[in-house]
């Protein structure tokens, strides 16, 4: 394997496997906190403001007039309202909250996306995918024979594409910018959760028997290369297997026990800020808001250069 071929076949195992580790790795998937402002609606709605824009794009607003502010917000009315019936009700709100929080992970893609779309058509098929990724290994497979079974081509490539099909809700083989998101960040939508689990199972699982015993799930986080004693945190870890875990206590998990440990259902913050909104907007009280209901109540989603001298001096005022 020439110089060359090395440095490619080593980028890609870097970004694609999972190495051993020698310190404790993080499986568990939690919901980001929406903001670490208070929610304290008699003083400040910042907690709103980041919840509903994100932290950096409140901060934006709040440099506005309030005049520009509403304009703003009302082209995210639009955004916001999916199916175009002129409400925005509490899944919609929901599902922006969701979306805002996870930017990140847009902007990722987005980064990403020309290296795949080979042939710019603002799809990325699996075709493109797999020639993008997989293209110099299926040409040239003689001079991979000697990779490990952890950066083996084989294994990965069946894997990716069992991935990209569940991302590929309407099964054309080939991903818009929301299929390619779920496909590389399957972690961050619901409908892939299935898919995060059997992977997880997959990689720890070394003995293929089809469950994760307390010996693998904690080699997943600890290399015992030196013989000596186990960190207390490796003790600790042994105990939360057999408590918490191994559910069924039969020695082992098992995909559901999986599911459970790395997918924990959390308290749903986004169903709670979106409900608080409507709750606080919905002045017909029908359960849903119009553009109209959002903009008469403007400065609780967004934030103005009046709103913002407004918080100041209610916090200055407190502080005396």
């Amino acid at each position: 394997m020439d110089v060359s071929t090395y440095l490619w076949f080593l980028s890609l195992c870097t970004c694609l496997a999972n190495g051993k580790p020698t310190l404790r790795k993080e499986r568990v998937h939690h919901e980001p906190e929406l903001s670490r402002q208070p929610h304290e609606d008699n003083q400040s709605y910042q907690y709103d403001h980041e919840a509903f824009l994100g932290k950096e794009e409140a901060t934006t607003f709040d440099q506005l007039t309030p005049e520009e502010s509403k304009a703003r917000l009302g082209k995210i009315v639009d955004r916001i309202d999916s199916d175009v019936d002129g409400y925005i009700t509490t899944d919609e709100l929901k599902a922006w909250i969701k979306r805002v929080q996870k930017r990140y992970v847009y902007e990722n893609v987005a980064k990403v996306w020309s290296d795949y779309d080979l042939n710019k058509d603002n799809k990325i098929s699996w075709d493109e995918y797999k020639q993008a990724t997989y293209g110099y290994y299926l040409a040239n497979p003689e001079e991979f024979e000697d990779a490990t079974d952890q950066f083996s081509f084989k294994k990965m490539l069946p894997r990716d594409e069992r991935r990209f099909k569940a991302a590929d809700l309407n099964g054309d083989l080939a991903a818009e910018r929301e299929e390619f998101t779920a496909f590389l960040h399957p972690e961050e939508f619901e409908h892939m959760q299935d898919i995060v689990v059997l992977e997880t199972l997959e990689d720890i699982d070394k003995n293929g028997d089809g469950h994760v015993d307390e010996d693998e799930y904690i080699a997943d986080m600890f290399a015992h290369e030196d013989g000596g004693p186990e960190p207390d945190w490796v003790r600790t870890e042994r105990d939360q297997f057999s408590d918490f875990r191994d559910l069924n206590k039969d020695g082992k998990m098992d995909l559901e026990e999986i599911r459970h440990w790395i997918l924990p259902q959390d308290y749903d913050h986004a169903q709670a800020e979106a409900r608080h909104l409507v709750y606080e907007s919905d002045t017909d009280k029908d359960q849903m808001l119009t553009k109209e209901e959002i903009l008469e109540n403007w400065n609780m989603f967004v934030g103005s250069q009046a709103t913002n001298y407004g918080e100041d001096l209610t916090r200055n005022h407190d502080e005396l």
